[in-house]
């Protein structure tokens, strides 16, 4: 395995650089004010610059702002606005400087499918302890292990880590702690499969009526599905398959009896009959 290695490019410049700042109003635009800094590299003598776009002036001249307090401590511009993918990449070689070998392949496996994908995109100075607590939390609730969550998370640590080393942050926000007793809860959801029900006809209709309001079209019938659904507690796989002549309508209480399901497979599915060795009947 090759970690990339840092390159000129993110290496800290010498302390007190000069930045030449200017903010620009570009009206008929969803962010109207572009902020811009423009320094010279002293080691290639050529003129750099970067900028992003605001909503107001005030979001632009702290912008400029966080940009000329990280240069006055000898942080490159482009560096202080780099994604956090980004930054890992130039930069894991000294994070993970000292691990064993066989620790590498589940710190480098976390990291590309869980941290870069999570939070790869935001600038370094822009992930919080909320961001990644959050993002642990969402781990969790996606049935990861509990040792693929240990590992991932530190990673992350490791890679903040030396942020802070560099002056980037001031503190590591991926120390998290409370995170392991959510597995403890989730064991006990599991224990009283009661404690996740919805409470009662309203919130499911809510419920619903949320999903079709998010959905492509709003297409009611993602509504319905949700409702007979939680109404029969059928899996997926048998609602996906329910027709009109399995409805007996003879009846006060209609009754439904499930004569087939579908089974998801890669790239296909099929039709089978149900799970139970006779059709089971919902009410």
């Amino acid at each position: 395995m090759v970690i990339a290695t840092p390159t000129a490019a993110v290496e800290a410049v010498p302390i007190g650089v000069r930045l030449a700042a200017d903010v620009e109003y570009r009206p008929h635009r969803p962010s109207p004010y572009r902020a811009r800094v423009r320094w010279m590299d002293p080691e290639t003598k050529s003129r750099k610059s970067i900028s992003e776009a605001k909503e107001t002036e005030d979001e632009a001249q702290e912008w400029i702002s966080a940009l000329v307090e990280a240069a006055q401590a000898g942080i490159n511009p482009s560096l202080a606005t780099m994604p956090l993918a980004d930054y890992g990449t130039a930069n894991m070689d000294l994070a993970l400087r000292g691990l064993e070998l066989k620790t590498l392949d589940p710190y480098m496996a976390g990291w590309r499918l869980r941290v870069v994908p999570s939070l790869g995109h935001l600038p370094v100075r822009m992930i919080t302890n909320g961001a990644v607590d959050r993002t642990a939390y969402r781990w969790i609730a996606d049935e990861l292990s509990r040792s693929t969550v240990k590992n991932t998370i530190a990673v992350l640590v490791r890679v903040m880590e030396q942020a802070v080393r560099v002056g980037l942050i001031k503190v590591n926000p991926a120390r998290v702690s409370g995170w392991q007793r959510q597995y403890q809860q989730v064991e006990d959801e599991l224990n009283d499969p009661r404690a996740l029900a919805l409470p009662d006809w309203e919130t499911l209709q809510a419920l619903a009526k949320a999903l079709v309001a998010r959905s492509y079209g709003q297409y009611q019938g993602w509504g319905d599905v949700v409702t007979f659904a939680a109404s029969t507690a059928a899996r997926i796989g048998e609602v996906s398959e329910v027709r009109v002549k399995d409805i007996d309508t003879d009846t006060d209480n209609w009754i439904w009896t499930v004569r087939r399901q579908t089974t998801p497979a890669k790239a296909v599915s099929s039709t089978r009959p149900p799970r139970e060795s006779a059709p089971a009947r919902y009410p």
